[in-house]
């Protein structure tokens, strides 16, 4: 027979506790690497395929699109 009022039941419940820091701690990390591959562009890929894809994304509009594409063929 177990006995649930002892150490064994308490037991349980800081397994959970550590799983989940485990897991909030691995998922932080993996969310930071992310953002650092983000600032900085792949090798290869030159200032227009950057620009195009931002605008294919919609983070720029049509007219800073258009702005900074004339910059970079100057």
């Amino acid at each position: 027979m177990h006995d649930f009022n002892g150490m064994g039941w308490g037991m349980g419940w800081w397994w959970i506790i550590g799983i989940f820091i485990i897991v909030a701690i691995a998922w932080m990390a993996v969310k930071t690497i992310n953002n650092d591959s983000n600032i900085n562009p792949p090798a290869g890929k030159s200032p227009m395929d950057i620009l195009e894809e931002r605008y294919a994304k919609g983070e720029i509009d049509k007219q800073e699109f258009e702005e900074r594409k004339k910059i970079l063929s100057s």
